[in-house]
C-alpha cells in the first residue's frame, strides 16, 4: 500500500469515529423518546417490527450473495451489494427507531429456558450491532480507497458480525412477534 492510500483512508477515520459514537448514542436516546408520552398526536408505527424483521433478512441474504459474488470474482456487483446491504441497515434503524418512537416497547412474554436463550440472543444482538458499525464503515473506507488486502483482512471478520447481527434481529422479532399488542 502507497502512502497515497494510507492518506485517503486516514482522512476517513474522523468520520468513522465520530458515526461509530453518535449513531448508537442516537439510536439509544431516540429509542427513549416516546412521542405520544411527550403529547404529540401520532399514531403507533405498530405495522413496522415485521418490515424492519424483513429488512435484517434482506440484508442477511445480501451479505452472502456479496461474498459469493466476490469469490466469484464479480467486483462490480460485489460492490453494488455491498452498497444495497449499507442502505438496508441505515433502512432498518431508521424504522427501527419510528417503531419506538411512536409505540410502546413489547415485552418478551416467553418463560423458562426460552427466556434466557430469547434474553442471551438479544444482548448479543444489540452488542454486536454496536460494534460491527466501525467495522463496516473501515471495511467500506478501506475498498472505497482501493486498499484492497486491508480491506480483505477486515473484511473477514466484519461479515460473519454483520450475518450474525442481520439474522438473530430476524430471530429476535420471530421470538418476540407473538407477545406484540
Amino acid at each position: 500500500m502507497n502512502s497515497i492510500d494510507v492518506e485517503k483512508e486516514k482522512k476517513y477515520n474522523k468520520w468513522i469515529i465520530a458515526l461509530s459514537v453518535i449513531i448508537p448514542i442516537a439510536v439509544a436516546a431516540l429509542f427513549g423518546v416516546n412521542l405520544r408520552s411527550l403529547g404529540f398526536d401520532v399514531e403507533p408505527l405498530t405495522f413496522l417490527p415485521p418490515i424492519y424483521a424483513a429488512t435484517n433478512g434482506l440484508t442477511a441474504v445480501i451479505l452472502i450473495l456479496a461474498v459469493v459474488a466476490i469469490k466469484n470474482k464479480n467486483r462490480k456487483r460485489h460492490e453494488g451489494l455491498m452498497k444495497f446491504a449499507i442502505a438496508l441497515s441505515v433502512l432498518f434503524l431508521v424504522l427501527y427507531v419510528a417503531y419506538h418512537m411512536t409505540s410502546d416497547s413489547t415485552k418478551f412474554g416467553g418463560e423458562g429456558v426460552i427466556k434466557y436463550v430469547y434474553y442471551f440472543i438479544l444482548f448479543t444482538h444489540i452488542v454486536l450491532s454496536v460494534i460491527i458499525i466501525p467495522f463496516v464503515l473501515i471495511t467500506y473506507v478501506r475498498a472505497i480507497t482501493n486498499n484492497i488486502e486491508r480491506h480483505k483482512k477486515i473484511a473477514k471478520i466484519t461479515f460473519p458480525l454483520w450475518l450474525y447481527v442481520a439474522v438473530t434481529g430476524v430471530v429476535v422479532y420471530v421470538m418476540i412477534s407473538p407477545y406484540y399488542a
